[in-house]
């Protein structure tokens, strides 16, 4: 700005001095030739004075004319000069960070026209399709599949995976056939995302899932940490023991970090793909991301009430844990404004420690004592478990899911399930000198 008004009044101060020595040269240059006097009309002589200062006048009005149209002349070509070459608008940063993402939601299809439960419901909610746009991979080729899918138009994006032949597999494995083609169509569809659509981040979900009306609230709320936080690497929508009874429905703004992957509607970074893809499994993905080697000590995010429910009883799986678990989660009912709220509890140092703290600070009781009283006033309270059979069978006991993957249970973090029972929170965990989890443990 300074250097700006110096360059101004420099070029002030020049146009006056040039005007100035104008003027000078002006009055002091040799008018017209006088004529010879005329002794015979001294009248004649008296004249000429006036006549030279009216031309001198003009001469004068002529040249600061002259003068004022070069420098209109030179505004203008400086004007023009600006025009060309804009400065770029200056962006505040904040405003620029507030931009949202867009983080593209992959839906897996194959057989199930039931499809359209799971698109009408995320269409539904989705809060803008430029910043969520849905892709549906179709593996399979089921006529009736695609023709559902192909109704919604340019409201999703509908691609096909190309190899629909069997997959060569061990004999042991023949019944295993329909886990290998899923994890062949999982490999193909991610790849699309994050390879030829190159997108950064993507949210997971598979065709028999039903989203809540905040989906999209909460994983656009959590992108952030999940980008800023390498102990994390997923964010999952579903609480394994997310069943009604087993949460606090008052309580559905409530997150957790847990060390079990728990997939059914999650989300990943790029980054995270590029790891995995080289090493992809041919079947039985989802366990495969929960072995050690894989998982790396890193953890997902959770819901205490979780933001999708599956109503796909028949599959690959035949309805195993269906009838006994999955159709009871409760599904969330209530528009929670995760993006207003502070998630800054998630990070590790800081969770890991009011976490644990919460959980050994809990006095611990027995099975018996705990399902005799009721009441969340009762204030929490800690079941300790020893060994795997101990945990199976309190878990059991408790209406958990109670089978373990690499020694993690479902919904667990550092050895801890939290839930609710009879209206008061528990927490069923290990002793607090814990060390880590015992991959045996199955």
């Amino acid at each position: 700005m300074l250097k700006k008004t110096s360059l101004a009044l420099g070029g002030a101060a020049l146009f006056l001095a040039w005007n100035g020595l104008l003027l000078l040269f002006l009055w002091t240059r040799p008018g017209p030739q006088n004529p010879p006097k005329n002794p015979q009309n001294p009248l004649a002589d008296a004249k000429l004075l006036p006549a030279q200062l009216l031309q001198l006048a003009q001469d004068a009005e002529a040249e600061l004319r002259l003068q004022r149209e070069l420098l209109l002349q030179i505004q203008k070509l400086s004007q023009s000069r600006r025009q060309k070459t804009p400065k770029p608008p200056q962006i505040p940063v904040t405003a620029a960070a507030e931009e949202p993402p867009v983080i593209p939601v992959l839906v897996l299809a194959c057989d199930r026209s039931s499809v359209r439960r799971c698109l009408d419901k995320i269409l539904r909610y989705r809060p803008s399709a430029r910043r969520f746009p849905v892709i549906v991979s179709q593996d399979c080729g089921h006529a009736e599949t695609a023709a559902v899918i192909a109704s919604y138009g340019a409201a999703v994006a509908h691609i096909h995976q190309p190899d629909l032949s069997d997959v060569p597999v061990p004999p042991e494995h023949r019944k295993f056939q329909g886990y290998y083609k899923i994890s062949r169509h999982y490999r193909w569809a991610l790849g699309q995302v994050f390879r030829t659509f190159r997108y950064r981040a993507a949210i997971v979900v598979e065709d028999d899932l039903e989203v809540a009306p905040d989906f999209f609230e909460y994983f656009q709320a959590v992108l952030p940490i999940l980008q800023r936080d390498p102990s994390l690497w997923c964010a999952s929508a579903w609480n394994d023991n997310g069943k009604e009874g087993l949460v606090d429905a008052g309580k559905a703004e409530l997150l957790y970090r847990t060390d079990f992957f728990p997939g059914l509607g999650w989300l990943l970074l790029a980054e995270l793909w590029d790891e995995l893809e080289p090493k992809w499994p041919a079947a039985f993905w989802d366990d495969w991301m929960r072995q050690p080697e894989q998982r790396r000590g890193r953890s997902c995010v959770r819901p205490e009430v979780s933001r999708t429910v599956t109503f796909g009883r028949k599959g690959v799986s035949h309805g195993q844990f269906f009838d006994q678990y999955l159709k009871f989660i409760k599904l969330n009912d209530r528009f929670v404004p995760f993006t207003q709220l502070d998630l800054s509890y998630l990070k590790k140092e800081q969770y890991e420690a009011s976490f644990l703290r919460q959980v050994y600070s809990a006095p611990e009781i027995k099975l018996e004592q705990l399902q005799k009283e009721t009441g969340k006033d009762l204030g929490a309270v800690r079941l300790q478990y020893r060994g795997r059979d101990s945990f199976k069978a309190l878990a059991k006991a408790l209406g958990l899911m109670d089978d373990l993957k690499s020694g993690v249970p479902r919904a667990g973090y550092r050895g801890v399930v939290s839930f609710v029972c009879r209206g008061r929170r528990v927490f069923l965990a290990p002793p607090s000198d814990w060390t880590g989890y015992d991959p045996s443990w199955s």
